[in-house]
């Protein structure tokens, strides 16, 4: 679905009407899904990660042809479970970051089982029905 782009930007405000949407239309798929079959959306359960933009209900855009690296945001699974989190690498050690005091850093001990199972892309967040 395409939804006109305003062509102003938005200064904690409106744009006037004399912009009134003269700009191109925005599909929001493409702009939130890079590859379409390796992509998915998950909802967020807890706070873990609100230091982090990512709040308990949000919807995030994981994907999985994406090469999880040092500081991305990541699914992962822990043991059967899984678990959105920061992503720290030091050589061959990994450790899963809440973006949350109260909640401890994931990391994985030796006879543990760590899948990175993608890579959050966007967040989405709903303000008002």
């Amino acid at each position: 679905m395409a939804l006109p782009l305003a062509d102003c930007p938005v200064r904690a405000g409106f744009p006037t009407p004399a912009e009134d949407f003269r700009g191109e239309r925005l599909d929001i798929a493409s702009l939130l899904i890079e590859h379409p079959h390796a992509t998915y959306l998950l909802r967020v359960a807890g706070p873990s990660m609100r230091e982090y933009g990512i709040d308990d209900g949000d919807l995030i855009v994981v994907d999985r042809a994406i090469q999880a690296r040092h500081a991305h945001i990541v699914v992962a699974m822990v043991e059967g479970e899984f678990t959105v989190k920061l992503l720290h690498c030091a050589g061959d050690a990994v450790r899963l970051q809440a973006g949350n005091p109260a909640y401890p850093d994931i990391t994985p001990q030796e006879n543990e089982t760590l899948e990175i199972w993608g890579v959050v892309t966007s967040c989405i967040k709903r303000f008002a029905r």
